[in-house]
């Protein structure tokens, strides 16, 4: 086996190989003969999959420098050095099934990056640099044990799928909504309670799996004209206490169960007056929403850090009339059992929910007009 190995490799040296596969030898260290003298400097393409490797060397960039894609499915690796940071060329690498526990902060230069999995590992949390990655296009981080997604998230703006099935999730950054040339979001099988207001909002966003979070109830309208699955939510209960559930009656209070701690109020048709600091907000976002900029000129004193933030990402927009919100929402609820996709979806007990800025916008909406 150590002959075969040597000679392939150097075959592959002699012959300038831009493809080299070494899948199913049985490694358990990163072949010598890779890193000797000039190493492969014309690589381009490394297949290394179902192996027993624990680590990478730290001069692999090095003796690699024009590797354009490197799989390492099916390993044992536990630990990434931050050299991997130094594969300038690099578009795409798929560490799944190995045993990260940790991803390093350095995978944040790696600004060639168009498509990493790390599906089926056990990490616990992503490092926020991995919104670094403007040019990533397809991120799989499924069956981890991810409890949260970094809210920097949102910079990966060329992202199109991103897949974070069977971790820990119990949210979603809204910021996420602002991907918009994401086609595709599967966060089946977690323990997500509530979807951001916005989510479904920008065209691009067509497929939306949400399967198997069973403590999931409300889903917002802007998703009743995509591709969903939801079979398997909203089997548990959970209620909203106190005399808002009464007044909001039983099944819209568990569809808004997990609303975001900057709702202050859940207001109904009745309530025809928007509170004034609701207002405040509306006012402050319209004078700054064209020159984004001017928002870090603002004196810190004047403005809380928590509202500051909400003028960059607002709550949602309304779901009538695009108006941004703040600190309010009108909830209109539709049982999808009572819609037009009852047929499609017969494990569910989900509803839409539609989310309004006023009274007015929520007497006229319609989830199918």
């Amino acid at each position: 086996m150590a002959t075969e190995l040597h000679e392939t490799i150097f075959m592959a040296k002699q012959e300038r190989h831009k493809n080299l596969f070494l899948n199913y030898r049985n490694l358990n260290n990163f072949p010598v003969e890779l890193l000797k003298d000039e190493g492969l400097q014309f690589l381009e393409r490394l297949y290394m999959k179902r192996n027993s490797l624990t680590t990478l060397p730290d001069n692999l960039a090095q003796k690699l420098p024009n590797l354009i894609e490197l799989y390492l499915h099916s390993n044992n690796i536990v630990i990434i050095p931050e050299a991997i940071g130094n594969l300038a060329r690099l578009q795409s690498l798929d560490l799944s099934d190995n045993a990260l526990q940790l991803l390093c902060p350095e995978i944040g230069r790696l600004r060639s990056l168009r498509h990493l999995r790390l599906s089926n590992n056990q990490l616990k949390c992503l490092p926020p640099e991995i919104g670094d990655l403007q040019d990533l296009e397809t991120l799989d981080v499924s069956m981890n044990q991810l409890m949260s997604l970094p809210d920097r998230l949102y910079r990966c703006l060329s992202l199109q799928y991103l897949t974070a099935d069977h971790n820990q999730l119990n949210h979603i950054p809204r910021q996420l909504c602002r991907l918009h040339r994401l086609n595709q979001l599967s966060m089946a099988a977690n323990r997500l309670v509530f979807l951001p207001l916005d989510l479904g909002r920008s065209r691009e966003l067509q497929f939306v799996f949400v399967d198997n979070n069973v403590d999931l109830k409300g889903l917002p309208s802007y998703l009743y004209n995509k591709v969903i699955g939801c079979s398997g939510c909203g089997v548990s209960s959970q209620v909203l206490d106190g005399e808002l559930g009464e007044a909001l009656g039983e099944a819209l209070s568990e569809a808004l169960a997990g609303l975001p701690a900057e709702v202050k109020v859940v207001a109904l048709e009745t309530d025809s007056v928007v509170p004034l600091e609701e207002l405040a907000m509306r006012t402050l976002y319209r004078t700054y929403h064209h020159h984004p900029t001017e928002l870090n000129l603002l004196p810190p004193i004047m403005l809380p850090k928590s509202l500051l933030d909400l003028l960059h990402f607002p709550l949602g927009h309304c779901h009538r009339c695009s108006q941004p919100m703040f600190t309010i929402v009108y909830p209109k609820l539709f049982p999808l059992r009572n819609t037009a996709l009852a047929g499609v979806h017969r494990r569910t007990t989900v509803s839409f929910v539609a989310y309004c800025c006023s009274s007015h916008c929520l007497r006229t909406f319609d989830l199918q007009g």
